[in-house]
């Protein structure tokens, strides 16, 4: 078995507030990319959180390509607490909602509401434990609140087998002239 923890930036820090935003197209074309790679690889299951951006557009991706690759990998939402995201605006609640009825299988470390940041740590013990390997959309250089996860994922492969990518904002740019020149193909081959 082999489980895929996708975690990185959330939409706000990347400045993302739309669902079309030509930057988010970019994300997911890097997503799906890595995600298929992964399932070729023999990734069972895709396991994310439920912050607003990379981690709830990977579950979404994980869900689009089960038509592609079915019957090969499932996906898991795991939340940090009881009543993740209840002080979110409505649209955000719903999108929550609605993601965590898709997956095959969500659920809360803690039972408990937010507590304390303990609860974060647990959480990030939970999906180090409950995986093989992991994947960042995030850069060293422009930090965020992935910067936590970071830093524990690096300091227990120090001392264990788990492998982790990091996808930078090099990276991501690659991606975007790679993703503009397949549209202007696209458009000089109608």
């Amino acid at each position: 078995m082999s489980r895929l923890w996708i975690t990185g930036y959330r939409s706000y820090e990347l400045g993302i507030f739309k669902d079309d935003d030509p930057k988010r197209k970019v994300i997911d074309s890097v997503l799906k990319s890595e995600i298929s790679q992964a399932i070729v690889d023999g990734m069972d299951w895709l396991i994310s959180g439920g912050q607003l951006g990379i981690e709830q557009w990977s579950l979404e991706m994980g869900q689009g390509l089960k038509k592609e690759y079915p019957g090969e990998f499932q996906t898991s939402m795991m939340l940090p607490f009881a009543e993740f995201g209840n002080n979110w605006n409505e649209n955000n609640q719903a999108k929550l909602q609605a993601l965590k009825t898709k997956v095959d299988f969500s659920a809360s470390v803690s039972d408990k509401p937010y507590q304390s940041p303990q609860q974060l740590r647990n959480y990030q013990e939970f999906m180090l434990s409950h995986t093989d390997q992991a994947l960042l959309i995030y850069d060293l250089d422009n930090p965020g609140k992935s910067q936590y996860d970071y830093d524990k994922i690096k300091k227990f492969a120090e001392n264990h087998p788990y492998p982790y990518k990091l996808i930078t904002f090099d990276d991501l740019q690659s991606a975007a002239d790679e993703y503009q020149e397949n549209l202007n193909n696209s458009v000089q081959d109608d």
